[in-house]
């Protein structure tokens, strides 16, 4: 199996890419980011590019991918519907049609998260951009599988690259086993939510869609 993954600087791309190393099916992890990350691995080959909102120059080096893993994304707070737009919509969508371009049984995982809004009429802005988002990418000729989950406990050393999650990390770690059992529907871990990506590859579109945290989990288990 060969993977694109975006975002894997980020704490939920950072699992993923544990996952995919250690998973003997996944051969080859294309790593598409803006500065290098110097992964030493024989598995990971890094994509250089500055410009996520136009692939074309490196389309190249994303063919013959069986899936694209996109855990790149930023927090709302403070960004106007505008800039978040550009960054969560637009970026999105670029990286989809570079990577399926004559592709179809591609599987396209996306990371977006529960509370999203597919009818993208709501008063919560960053759940309508996402899910309008989500909308755009379950139209195109490829296999879409859209993560919602709740809240993701960090695995393997996967850290936030944002100061203050990391602060908020560290300060309610202890909260992950008392959610865990009073809300276990809504919590997940990096760890999870990698192998589940995987999983979901092998089944080509089958299965529902959209997937919160008891899919996450479930696959993720296996």
């Amino acid at each position: 199996m060969r993977v694109a993954l975006f975002g894997a600087s980020g704490m939920v791309g950072q699992g993923v890419l544990h996952a995919c190393l250690q998973d003997a099916e996944v051969e080859e992890v294309v790593l598409v980011v803006r500065t290098p990350l110097s992964v030493e691995h024989p598995k990971v080959r890094e994509v250089v590019h500055t410009d996520f909102t136009d692939f074309d120059a490196v389309r190249g080096e994303l063919e013959g991918l069986d899936a694209c893993f996109f855990c790149l994304g930023v927090s709302s707070a403070g960004r106007s519907e505008a800039e978040y737009t550009r960054i969560t919509y637009d970026v999105t969508l670029a990286a989809a049609r570079a990577v399926s371009a004559d592709n179809p049984s591609l599987t396209f995982t996306y990371v977006s998260g529960e509370g999203t809004d597919p009818t993208e009429s709501g008063r919560s802005m960053w759940a309508r951009v996402k899910g309008r988002t989500e909308n755009a990418l379950s139209a195109m000729p490829f296999h879409t599988y859209l993560f919602r989950p709740g809240y993701i406990q960090p695995r393997n050393g996967a850290v936030s690259k944002t100061p203050a999650y990391r602060l908020l990390y560290r300060l309610t770690s202890w909260l992950h086993p008392v959610l865990r059992r009073l809300a276990p529907g809504h919590v997940t871990t990096t760890e999870h939510l990698g192998r589940a990506m995987i999983a979901v590859v092998a089944l080509k579109g089958r299965g529902p869609s959209v997937l919160h945290s008891p899919e996450i989990n479930r696959l993720g288990a296996v």
